[in-house]
Parts: structure tokens; C-alpha cells; sequence
């Protein structure tokens, strides 16, 4: 198979990191206002149970090692292989990176980049409102982790504007869509 690079992306060369923390930050902080006026207004019977600062900041500290989890699961029912490197960073955050030793169809690549929205998302959505006492927590974790895949709805993009019969690569710094140099 004779492969051509259709498009190479790197969401933090092509966005700049500065740009990408913002908007993050405003579309946890919008999804926040948006999905906690309503539930306030459907449970506004109920007391909000309070538990300390200390589970809200333990949960917030480790969603991230979360939402990148929740990237791998489709890869692992998939039985595709990935290498998993940890390490510290600035010294004490555990943090950890992630690679195929393979291409990706499409498809697969979308289902891996949407799998935390539809894995943390959704389900903390009916959570809050199955559990009328932790709703302000648990749209808090929700809204965050919106605000974190504010970068895989822009690589779902880049994959759905690639043609049908593509495969993706996960390189070092972003992806490669490569196409069948004759199957163009």
C-alpha cells in the first residue's frame, strides 16, 4: 500500500497553548452555567449534601488521569496495541502520554476521541439528576471534563473532514490523515 500524507495537524502548534487553556476554560465555565440552571431549577427541593472541599479537590485532581483513561478504553476492547509512558510532572503530578503501535480507521479514531464525552459526560448528566443531593458536584466534574475535551472536538473535526478511506496515525506531536495514493 502506497500511503500520502492527506494532512498532518498539531492542535497545540496550530492553536498555541495560551489559546487552548482559554477556551477550555470558558466551555467548562459555559457548560457549567448551562447544565446547572437547570438541574438547580429541577431540584430545587432538595439540600445539596456537603462533604468538605477535600473529595471535590482529591476528584478534580485526579479527572484528567481520568479523561485520558476513558481515550484508551476503545483502543483496549479494539485489541489495539498501546505504549503508556508515566511520569511526574513539575515533580509530583503523576501524569502519563499514550500511543498505537498501529494505524486507526476513521472511525475508530472518532470513537477514541469522543469516548470520554460519552463515557464521563453522559452518565454524570443522568447522575446528577438521579442523585438530587450531589448534582452540584458531580455537573462541576462534568463541566470540567467538557472543558477538557474542548481539544478532541477539534481533532473530531480534523477526522471527520478526512476522506472515508483514510488512516490515522498518532505521531509524536498530533496525527497524521494518510490516504491510499491510489485510491484518491
Amino acid at each position: 500500500m502506497n500511503l500520502n500524507c492527506w494532512k498532518s495537524f498539531n492542535i497545540t502548534k496550530d492553536l498555541g497553548s495560551n489559546r487552548i487553556y482559554i477556551l477550555s476554560l470558558m466551555l467548562g465555565v459555559l457548560s457549567f452555567i448551562f447544565l446547572y440552571l437547570p438541574f438547580a431549577m429541577i431540584h430545587q427541593s432538595h439540600q445539596v449534601q456537603d462533604h468538605g472541599m477535600l473529595p471535590v479537590a482529591i476528584a478534580l485532581f485526579l479527572l484528567p488521569t481520568i479523561h485520558k483513561l476513558m481515550h484508551m478504553i476503545p483502543l483496549v476492547l479494539l485489541h489495539k496495541r498501546i505504549r503508556v509512558r508515566w511520569k511526574l510532572k513539575k515533580g509530583f503530578l503523576p501524569t502519563f502520554s499514550y500511543r498505537t503501535f498501529s494505524s486507526l480507521s476513521k472511525r475508530t479514531s472518532i470513537i477514541m476521541a469522543l469516548a470520554p464525552t460519552l463515557l464521563l459526560t453522559i452518565p454524570g448528566l443522568i447522575t446528577s439528576y438521579v442523585f438530587p443531593g450531589y448534582y452540584a458536584y458531580i455537573i462541576l466534574f462534568t463541566s470540567v471534563n467538557i472543558g477538557l475535551s474542548f481539544t478532541d472536538f477539534i481533532c473530531v473535526r480534523q477526522f471527520v473532514r478526512a476522506p472515508k478511506q483514510c488512516i490515522i496515525e498518532n505521531v509524536k506531536d498530533g496525527y497524521d490523515i494518510l490516504i491510499d495514493k491510489y485510491k484518491q
